[in-house]
């Protein structure tokens, strides 16, 4: 008779690769994965924004304007008798675009401060962090603001601003995991055999830490994405005619009382972004943690 607590022999538990392993507990994750799908399914959306609404995002009919959700207009229509539908659809490619430049913008200078800390150290790692440090003070919707007003506003002044107002998380973010194998073995080798610095940087120091910056990414999509909403929405982002989600609900504020679908249905288009990208941000943080493995 077989015993039922016969264990998995090494040999078969060997074969899952680490990858392997971080994916099964991310299918695993219901949660993860169900703001993976409405995450998708929002995307998808707007980039089908074209095929679902070809009159655009700017085609007006004053004679319908403050239209109710019909059947014609499944979302209902805005004081310029515009498809709310479309406008929805187009300002999110607007909000997404945003939130992906704005996150590879950050994670571009995040890391690049971060590991430029963490691999000289000394004076060097002082001045960055000690900088780092004082724009970290400054509340990143603060220093968003200031960035625009100065700059301008805009789509690419925008991008811009929020980027540069996530730099100091992803540097943090990263200085700590850096630290942690400076002492390896795999350094020390690399160092002998006179690789450059910048080679043991690109080649041996930022993949070792590549977990920590793709979740990092992930959730700083959602507060980029918010943070665009609320530059937009105080008149310093993206401007009319072109359609985004915090300009959306600038636009609806004065109508909130008589027509509130027109603040409600972008407000619920951010949340849901919001929500379903912490969602999986959440659960790929735990799947790639091996302090989490079963």
């Amino acid at each position: 008779m077989k015993n039922k607590n016969t264990q998995v022999p090494p040999a078969e538990v060997k074969r899952r690769s680490m990858f392997g392993e971080a994916m099964r507990r991310l299918l695993q994750n219901h949660m993860a994965m169900g703001g993976l799908i409405i995450l998708v399914a929002v995307i998808l959306l707007c980039l089908l924004a074209g095929v679902i609404c070809p009159e655009g995002y700017d085609a007006q009919n004053i004679a319908e304007r403050f239209i109710k959700p019909c059947v014609r207009y499944p979302l209902g229509t805005d004081p310029l008798g515009r498809s709310l539908l479309a406008r929805v659809l187009y300002g999110g490619r607007i909000s997404l675009l945003i939130g992906f430049v704005a996150t590879i913008i950050a994670a571009f200078g995040g890391i690049s401060l971060g590991a430029i800390a963490a691999y000289y150290g000394g004076i060097v790692d002082d001045v960055i962090m000690r900088v780092l440090d004082i724009f970290s003070a400054i509340p990143s919707l603060l220093m968003a603001i200031v960035i625009t007003a100065s700059m301008g506003s805009g789509l690419f002044n925008c991008m811009l601003a929020v980027g540069i107002s996530s730099v100091p998380n992803f540097a943090r973010m990263v200085r700590g995991p850096i630290l942690s194998i400076m002492d390896q073995e795999f350094i020390e080798a690399a160092r002998l055999i006179d690789a450059t610095d910048r080679r043991i940087i690109l080649k041996h120091v930022i993949p070792n830490v590549l977990s920590p910056i793709i979740v990092q990414m992930t959730m700083n999509l959602a507060s980029s994405i918010l943070l665009a909403a609320s530059l937009s929405f105080l008149g310093l982002g993206v401007q009319a005619p072109m359609p985004e989600w915090g300009a959306l609900l600038s636009e609806a504020r004065q109508y909130i009382a008589q027509y509130p679908y027109l603040v409600t249905i972008p407000g619920l288009a951010i949340a849901s972004v919001v929500l379903s990208t912490n969602l999986f941000g959440d659960g790929l943080r735990d799947s790639l943690d091996p302090r989490l493995k079963n």
